[in-house]
């Protein structure tokens, strides 16, 4: 029995069960019922009248005519949504002249932006900023410590999570590590705005925010200690020294019996992990030892 005999006999209610349950168990069956239950014209009772078969027929073609398009239609469709997403991607990361500059662990970079003004990253910073956008506004994303030199002209803003730098021309440091906002002043004037805090510093002066507590004092340096492969803290939170040594040397610390939030003044250089260590544990009556896994581990009570 071909196909059209199968339809005809099946309108008319006249397969077999065998014959039935063969019919709705083929692929086309959900189709063909849809297309019955579409139309007042093909809501037929058991005793409709062949001619109800030739309107199914030409419903049925069509059908599967439109079908075929749309099969056909599909791939295009996906290739075309392909094509937009990544025209998407080119337009937003190409057009608009994204830079993205990344430094790792251990790692640090000096760059220079559209202005000539220069940016010294530290271990383990992220800067973001415009090309195209950059004559009219100079404005960059920071996650991390950096350096800035920057040229006069219009503001310049260096945007972080916790706080936001705006100056002319300048020279200043940013750090911003989890709950620790810092900023030093080195040339000129910067204003600083963090929460509720806004300040204006002026060359040696340096603004701090720690856990959401505000302090600001006086240095007397001329540029960041790090630029010079040295990690200084006044009254800093243990715990942010050893983040700081884990980023400087691409290290994992572990500490056992330690007051992570015991207070330290000091420092490590960036060019001999022992002696980084022993610097930062002997001030504190601390040991440590480097375990198998070439893991540092610092002990609280002196073994």
């Amino acid at each position: 029995m071909n196909k059209e005999e199968q339809i005809k006999k099946w309108l008319n209610d006249e397969l077999t069960p065998a014959e039935k349950e063969i019919f709705e168990q083929g692929e086309d069956y959900a189709l063909d019922q849809a297309i019955v239950n579409g139309g007042e014209q093909f809501k037929a009772s058991n005793f409709s009248a062949p001619e109800s078969f030739n309107n199914f027929k030409s419903a049925y073609e069509a059908q599967n005519k439109t079908t075929r398009q749309l099969d056909w239609f599909k791939p295009m469709l996906r290739v075309a949504s392909i094509l937009v997403i990544a025209l998407g991607v080119y337009f937003t990361m190409f057009y608009d002249n994204l830079t993205q500059v990344q430094t790792l662990a251990s790692q640090k970079i000096t760059i220079e932006l559209p202005d000539t003004s220069q940016v010294t990253l530290n271990a383990d910073s992220e800067i973001k900023f415009s090309k195209k956008n950059w004559s009219k506004k100079r404005s960059l994303n920071l996650s991390g410590e950096a350096y800035f030199k920057v040229v006069k002209g219009k503001t310049f803003d260096v945007i972080t999570s916790q706080g936001t730098v705006t100056v002319v021309g300048t020279a200043f440091n940013v750090k911003q590590r989890d709950d620790y906002f810092e900023v030093q002043c080195f040339e000129g004037i910067v204003s600083v705005t963090s929460d509720a805090h806004t300040k204006k510093l002026v060359a040696g002066e340096t603004f701090r925010i720690l856990n959401r507590a505000f302090s600001q004092d006086n240095t007397t340096i001329l540029k960041p200690n790090w630029t010079s492969n040295k990690s200084t803290f006044q009254a800093l939170p243990y715990k942010t020294v050893l983040a700081e040594i884990e980023r400087q040397y691409d290290i994992k610390i572990i500490v056992e019996d330690v007051d992570a939030e015991r207070l330290f003044t000091g420092g490590f250089m960036h060019d001999n992990i022992e002696n980084a260590l022993i610097s930062i544990t002997q001030p504190m009556d601390l040991t440590y030892e480097i375990n198998a896994s070439n893991d540092v581990v610092i002990y609280g009570n002196k073994k």
